[in-house]
Order: C-alpha cells, then sequence, then structure tokens
C-alpha cells in the first residue's frame, strides 16, 4: 500500500497534484467525455476541504515540447471549475515568473490549473532543471495520474526528487487497490478476456494472467494469430507471422495447467475494412479466401458469456472486433452486456476497453474501469510503473 493523501498535512502549504486531464475534444476544442476530471475530483476536494492551496499539472496530447494552441488545457479549467462548483485559475505556462506570482496570490482553498506541462521539452525528457522547476512552486506533491504512471517524466518521477512530502492521490490507489487485487488476490473462478489487435502487444500481458486465471478469454484481431497457429485458414484477417508459435505455446501451457482457455468459433467476416463492405457469418474454420474477419459472432458470444456467467472476477482488456463500426460492434458490445450482467466484481482495463464499455451503456455497470490504458496493460503485464515507484509506502 502507497502512502496516501491523507497522510499528509496540506493545511495552508502549496500541493502540486499531478492529474490525468489528457481528455479527448472535438473540432471546436469540446471535451467530449470528463471522465478523466471527474475521477480527479475525491483528490481535490480532499485537498481543499484540507485547506491547501490547490496547484493542478497535467499534459494533454503530445504537443512535442512547443506550445499548440489546440491543445491548450482552458477547456479544462473551465469544465473542472464547473465541477468543483468554484473558480479554477488557469496559468498561461506551468513555470516562469507570470506562475510565480499566481501562486504567491494563492489563499487557502484556491484551485490553479497551469498550462500542459508537454509545452516543455523537459517534461517528456525528465529534465532535472525543469524537474526542480516545478518542485519549486510547490511543498508537497500528490500524483493522481494513474493514466501517466507508466512515464519517467519530469511531473511523475523527477519532481519527487527536490519534494519531501510525496502521496498518491485517491484515483491512483484506487487503480493500485482494484488492478493488484484481481492478480494477486482474486475472488475465484477469475475470467480474464482479452482483445485488441495484435497479440505482440499483449504478450506480456497474456503470459502473466494465463497463469493467474481461471478462464482466458481470446478476441478481436488477436484472436486470428491464435486460430492460425493451430492450422486454421483465417482469409485475409491480419496474423502476426512470427507470432504464431508463442501464440500455440500459450494457448498450450494454459490448457496443460488446467486453465480453460476460449478462442471464437464463429466470426462476423467482410470483403473489406469499410463499413459499406458485404459482410456474412462463418465458422473460424470457414473464413473464405480473402475475406476479414472483423468481429466475433452470435456462437462465439454464446459461448463466451457462458464462459463469464460464473466468475466472481472479470478482468478485461480490449474489444473483441472493430466496435468502431456498427456492423462489427455486437460482438464487443454483447461481452459488455455479459459482464455487466455477472455477480463478478469487473475490472475493465482503460483505453479502447473503456470506450467500449461506455458505448454499450455499460459503464455505470462495471465495478471499476481504469482511466490508465497503457499503465493498466503494464501493471497486468507485471511491471512496476515508474510513478508508483518513486511514491513511498504506507509504513514509510
Amino acid at each position: 500500500m502507497k502512502r496516501s493523501v491523507d497522510r499528509l498535512s496540506l493545511k495552508g502549504k502549496r500541493a502540486f497534484i499531478r492529474a490525468d486531464f489528457n481528455v479527448p475534444l472535438d473540432d471546436d476544442l469540446n471535451i467530449t467525455d470528463d471522465a478523466r476530471i471527474r475521477g480527479a475530483l475525491p483528490t481535490i476536494n480532499y485537498a481543499i476541504d484540507a485547506g491547501a492551496k490547490v496547484i493542478l499539472g497535467s499534459h494533454l496530447g503530445r504537443p512535442k515540447g512547443a506550445p499548440d494552441p489546440r491543445l491548450s488545457l482552458a477547456p479544462v479549467a473551465r469544465r473542472l471549475g464547473r465541477l468543483l462548483g468554484k473558480e479554477v485559475a488557469f496559468a498561461p505556462d506551468c513555470v516562469g515568473p507570470q506562475v510565480d506570482s499566481m501562486i504567491q496570490r494563492m489563499k487557502d482553498g484556491d484551485v490553479l490549473l497551469l498550462e500542459n506541462l508537454r509545452f516543455h521539452k523537459g517534461e517528456t525528457a525528465n529534465d532535472p532543471a525543469f524537474a526542480k522547476q516545478l518542485a519549486g512552486l510547490a511543498e508537497v506533491y500528490v500524483n493522481d495520474a494513474f493514466g501517466a504512471a507508466h512515464r519517467a517524466h519530469a511531473s511523475i518521477t523527477g519532481i519527487t526528487e527536490y519534494l519531501p512530502e510525496v502521496a498518491c492521490g485517491y484515483l491512483m490507489q484506487r487503480e493500485i487497490n482494484y488492478l493488484h487485487g484481481a492478480l494477486n488476490n482474486p475472488v475465484r473462478p477469475l475470467v480474464v478476456i482479452i482483445g485488441g489487435a495484435k497479440v505482440s502487444s499483449k504478450i506480456a500481458v497474456l503470459q502473466n494472467l494465463v497463469e493467474r486465471a481461471d478462464k482466458v478469454i481470446v478476441g478481436g484481431g488477436m484472436a486470428f494469430t491464435f486460430l492460425r497457429s493451430m492450422g486454421y485458414g483465417v482469409g485475409a484477417s491480419a496474423v502476426e507471422e512470427d507470432m504464431l508459435e508463442l501464440a500455440n505455446k500459450i494457448r498450450l501451457d494454459a490448457r496443460s495447467r488446467g486453465k480453460k482457455f476460449y478462442l471464437p468459433v464463429d466470426c462476423v467476416v467482410s470483403t473489406s475494412f469499410s463499413p459499406q463492405a458485404e459482410t456474412k457469418i462463418v465458422t473460424t474454420q470457414e473464413i473464405p479466401d480473402g475475406w476479414l474477419a472483423l468481429d466475433i459472432g452470435p456462437a462465439s458470444v454464446k459461448l463466451f458469456q457462458e464462459a463469464i456467467s460464473d466468475a466472481k472476477t472479470v478482468l478485461w482488456n480490449g474489444p473483441m472486433g472493430v466496435f468502431e463500426m456498427d456492423a462489427f460492434s455486437r460482438g464487443t458490445f454483447a461481452v459488455a452486456h455479459a459482464v455487466a450482467d455477472t455477480y463478478a466484481l469487473t475490472i475493465v482495463g482503460g483505453g479502447d476497453s473503456a470506450l467500449a464499455v461506455h458505448r454499450a451503456g455499460e459503464s455505470e455497470n462495471m465495478s471499476f474501469i481504469s482511466t490508465g490504458g497503457g499503465a493498466a496493460l503494464e501493471l497486468l503485464e507485471g511491471k512496476i510503473l515508474p510513478g508508483l515507484a518513486v511514491i513511498p509506502d504506507a509504513r514509510d
């Protein structure tokens, strides 16, 4: 257990809270999903109530170390102000005399959001000089940005070398508790659902989870690498030829351990990667030459639903198909409904999985949805995240 924000003395102190406000924006720079902002509210509200001067830092997008008006955090300041029900001041930069002046004028309970940290090259380079500048703004540091915890950046790791009091926020703590709990002490049976396009991007996750799960369900594009490794023809579906041997080994290892390993038995195939293309449902042994498999079919849905039905813990990372296109969304949405309908603890990895659950209308029916795609993956691989490694344990 990591040291939590409620272990810090915040009254009258300048508290730098590293949040993850990397939210999606439309062409008019309106926020289309504020889940990450809402996720930070418990920590921010706690710091306000404790009498801290709250200084918020975040990145947005990948501006490559230079200011980009389209990646300004100004829309976040406005939305955050409405959610908090109080004024959130917005700084034109994240360091410099103007920022220093704004901080000097802050009163206990005030909130200041700094401009995009990645407008400075020193952020992603974890430059010590930039980290020291950020640390100079505050007296205590709280990391609540789980979505960026896998990055060794200045505001994630470097800053902690220059501030004596360091802790994690409530969102970070929830992420650790749910994901670590599912891995290390799950209520069984533990059913793991893995999807997405490529085996190679989730090899380490698969290898780690196969050891821990009671059942493993593989869907999405990666399933066809597994099917090809079993000798099936998969038409023009994407296959990672260099992963065939490893995919087969993972499947056989799972079965040798007594784990149930599920692959699609049918799929929705298409003549091309397009919503307008001709589609049909075929078994996985009968994918026509030249056709692409882009979703699991109804028999696979039924098979997966049955596998999920008696779960006590479900861990899901990755969609079952190209759910962004309506013609290929039904498999992913059906699995989302099945997971939501269980009496299990249900944990959804960030990124595409979270978006799929949201589009299926099941967000409110999941126990926990991670805010960090890449960070959640690395944690599920068994890696130590840089942003967590620098936070002291609760007993320290």
